[in-house]
């Protein structure tokens, strides 16, 4: 059986494509079989991967009734990591799936032969930065949440209404299960006063949930996904590499 982990944030530019490309390349690298599903329209993951998306390539066609879900799988350049890539018409299901009668359960049903398969590990889902059907039903079909948070100013404020989005979702019968892996503070800059004051706020609010990891502001894992590649394969010794490659490290400790 895969476990299924929603990388997630309802705020933009905090990193989750960032985080969802080199987490998976570094479980690919320790060995694990990996499927990262793109579910953000701007289709970001496949790019990062040195791949471009066909129109027709995403869950799209699946969510409609048009295809199988192991159609759409797609080997990556990194041994053990396939992809299900987005591509724009992936927004359409924000309209299709909200006219059925159970639109949150849409993903975790078409997930859920690949899951009980455990052809894969880990399946990790890239989510959009909004709250809409997308999002929302990602979460319902998550065995657990990562939560990318930028160091910066409202990190707290993000926090807490991604958590309370997530117990409104238990509360209500949607997945009771869903549980926090962990909170990745992202972007960090040792410079400042405020990235430092940001750690200690979340580690102090939420003990138990965030990742000892923390990942820098780097320029190398900025550039990475224009050149195609994770960051553990364009600069495989340096800092972002090896953050990532701690977070897989501790990502696997958490869920054993």
């Amino acid at each position: 059986m895969s476990v299924v982990v929603a990388i997630t944030n309802q705020k933009g530019g905090v990193g989750k494509t960032t985080t969802s490309v080199n987490l998976s390349s570094a479980l690919a690298e320790k060995g694990k079989s990996i499927l990262l599903i793109d579910m953000d329209p701007q289709a970001n993951a496949a790019s990062g991967l040195g791949l471009e998306p066909e129109p027709g390539s995403s869950l799209y066609p699946v969510m409609v009734g048009e295809k199988a879900i192991e159609q759409q799988i797609t080997a990556t350049s990194v041994e053990g990591l396939s992809l299900i890539p987005a591509e724009v018409d992936l927004a359409g299901c924000e309209v299709e799936i909200a006219r059925e009668a159970n639109p949150l359960a849409k993903l975790r049903t078409i997930i859920e032969p690949i899951k009980s398969q455990g052809r894969f590990d880990y399946i990790l889902l890239d989510c959009p930065p909004s709250v809409g059907i997308l999002m929302t039903s990602s979460l319902a079909a998550a065995d657990g949440l990562l939560i990318p948070v930028q160091c910066e100013f409202y990190a707290l404020e993000g926090i807490t209404k991604i958590l309370d989005l997530v117990n409104r979702l238990k509360q209500q019968g949607v997945n009771p299960d869903l549980y926090i892996v962990g909170v990745l503070m992202t972007m960090y800059d040792a410079r400042t006063r405020l990235s430092q004051q940001v750690v200690q706020e979340l580690q102090e609010h939420l003990p138990d949930k965030v990742f000892k990891t923390i990942i820098p502001r780097s320029i190398r894992l900025s550039e990475a996904p224009s050149f195609g590649q994770s960051i553990l394969s364009y600069d495989p010794q340096g800092i972002g590499a090896t953050s990532y490659r701690q977070l897989s490290e501790e990502f696997l400790q958490r869920l054993q």
